[in-house]
């Protein structure tokens, strides 16, 4: 067994935004079924925590380039906590005031990091859900003149995606099979980008979308109204609250309608909240990979796909971010901060530096 060495990157960045995307791809190799090659993309290694830095930084300098977005101008947008996180990472590196609007309801740990980046964050009531805190985000934007960084609509959100994750997909599997490509969606820009390139460049790539049993959006079949902006009008009425923070707002993202239209998927599969809880719970456990809700409940619908998947397949599932988003949240609930009766025991088991 050789000793592990590091060699360090080759260079130097000139800013934190430089090291946003070529996040790893990770096999599984304890909790897999022995008859699969399973790999996860961990976004967890984004400079602030979660795939939505790929979308912050893409938008925000789309939004640069064209003039949209002007020097000092206040940018304001609504998000369940990880786009607010990315996008005051990036607004703090490039001095841009950043105002977040989100629902009282979504992790507090969530709102003091983007409170943490510099960012300011107005809450807005449970009962009104994602809708809610859409609406007040885009008033805000009206009445001050502010950049709205419409994630749920811009084709900068896609785009981003289509220029990075799926590239860096690509290159990973380059010679190599990749039988299943299976995410999740918030605002769809994911598998709208990604699925857009591997459509030509990996036809034979199954692709699964998923979403929660609670709130099967997608399968009703309903898309809720939209205005000429293509802003939703309305809550979408197959909505339930969830456990997953991340995906699925009360309403489908125009973002998401690409994927939907051209048919980016080949499967879509409902995963129970319990279910995402569990896995991410395995994969911190037994693989040593910290995740959240949302890339436990991926990892369900994969686990569950393996059970009739061909022998020797290959499959490759999105993590979007890292488990310490949810500390305050069912994934943590039924982990003590107080020592169990076994750690107790362990400790009674030599004389020194015991607990009262």
């Amino acid at each position: 067994m050789t000793t592990r060495r590091t060699e360090g990157r080759g260079r130097r960045y000139d800013s934190v935004l430089d090291t946003v995307g070529d996040t790893p791809v990770i096999r599984i190799n304890r909790i897999a079924p022995e008859h699969l090659d399973v790999y996860v993309k961990v976004e967890a290694f984004n400079p602030a925590g979660s795939v939505k830095d790929r979308l912050a930084l893409g938008i925000i300098e789309a939004a640069e380039r064209d003039g949209r977005l002007t020097p000092g101008q206040t940018v304001v947008e609504a998000t369940s906590g990880n786009t607010g996180i990315g996008l005051a990472m990036v607004c703090a590196a490039k001095g841009y005031p950043l105002v977040v609007t989100m629902a009282e309801s979504f992790s507090v740990e969530r709102r003091r990091l983007m409170r943490f980046l510099g960012a300011q964050v107005v809450l807005t009531p449970k009962e009104l859900k994602g809708f809610g805190m859409y609406t007040k985000a885009k008033e805000l934007a009206e009445q001050n003149g502010w950049f709205l960084a419409s994630q749920f609509e811009t084709p900068d959100n896609a785009a981003i995606h289509a220029a990075t994750t799926a590239r860096e997909i690509l290159a990973d599997f380059d010679g190599a099979r990749l039988d299943y490509w299976i995410t999740g969606y918030g605002t769809g820009g994911t598998v709208s980008g990604v699925g857009r390139v591997l459509r030509e460049a990996r036809p034979e790539t199954r692709i699964v979308l998923t979403e929660p049993a609670n709130a099967a959006l997608v399968a009703s079949g309903y898309v809720n109204t939209r205005n000429g902006a293509h802003q939703p009008t309305e809550s979408h009425p197959a909505f339930e609250p969830h456990p997953i923070q991340g995906w699925t707002p009360d309403f489908i993202p125009f973002v998401l309608q690409e994927a939907l239209d051209e048919q980016y998927y080949d499967a879509l599969v409902p995963v129970a909240g319990a279910d995402g809880i569990a896995w991410s719970r395995r994969l911190a456990a037994e693989e040593g990979i910290f995740t959240g809700i949302s890339g436990g409940s991926t990892f369900a619908v994969a686990m569950k796909l393996a059970e009739s998947a061909p022998e020797g397949a290959t499959m490759l599932v999105m993590l979007p971010d890292t488990g310490e988003r949810y500390l305050s949240t069912p994934l943590f609930e039924d982990i003590p901060a107080e020592m169990s009766d076994e750690e107790r025991a362990i400790s009674r088991s030599t004389p020194t530096a015991q607990m009262p």
